[in-house]
């Protein structure tokens, strides 16, 4: 039987001897996944799964970054998304993962049969409205990640310090987990050219780049025109 990849596989007490604690999420799919879940850790790079690989598992991040992306024929790695803690990934509407997965840092990661989470969608509406919703979110950003790999280099990387800025609320500092390369291939740019934007939009004082991990959002306004 196909296993995900693993470093590390964690179990208590309660795996052994009775049940699993209730759910913490207030969410029915994600609190089943902490419920039903095995929790894993992979290294910085790990493989957690392979593009082609049964979708037969369902992940949720606790801990770290994870990527998804594909090798394309000329061998450019365009990344698909990044998954922060909370997350769930690795959904799929076919039998097969079409995308590989690899943890960016050490990251710890629930792990939960697929086919375990549709019999409790197919017997709880909640859940199964939870699944729904879950689809259709990760339809709609990856259309807009779509959308947004037709602007010019300058809208992507504003785009992508927005988008990092909504989604790990610190006020105006952004904290990258990703390296700029994974930034560069995420946006369909080279590692040159996300780091001339970068330099560029310092320069105009829209940002400041502290370190190249910690980039604080100084003009947002100057920054939404920018990208509109």
């Amino acid at each position: 039987m196909f296993m995900p990849r693993t470093s590390t596989v964690h179990t208590t007490s309660s795996d052994k001897t009775g049940p699993r604690p209730a759910p913490t999420s207030s969410h029915p799919l994600t609190g089943s996944i902490e419920m039903m879940g095995a929790p894993m850790t992979f290294p910085r790079n790990g493989e957690i799964y392979g593009e082609g690989e049964p979708a037969d598992f369902v992940y949720k991040v606790v801990s770290g970054t994870v990527r998804t992306y594909k090798v394309l024929a000329d061998g450019r790695r365009q990344i698909g998304a990044f998954y922060l803690p909370g997350d769930v990934f690795g959904l799929e509407v076919g039998a097969d993962h079409s995308f590989s997965a690899e943890a960016i840092t050490a990251s710890k990661v629930l792990v939960a049969k697929r086919s375990a989470l549709m019999n409790l969608a197919a017997r709880d509406s909640s859940v199964a409205r939870e699944l729904w919703t879950l689809t259709g979110q990760e339809l709609a950003r990856v259309q807009e990640h779509i959308l947004l790999l037709v602007k010019t280099a300058q809208e992507r990387v504003v785009g992508f310090l927005f988008e990092m800025a909504a989604r790990r609320p610190a006020g105006d500092t952004v904290e990258l987990p990703m390296s700029r390369q994974d930034i560069a291939d995420y946006l369909g740019l080279t590692i040159e050219t996300v780091s001339r934007t970068l330099t560029s939009l310092e320069h105009e004082a829209a940002i400041e780049l502290p370190n190249s991990r910690r980039i604080v959002l100084r003009n947002r306004p100057a920054l939404q025109e920018m990208y509109a």
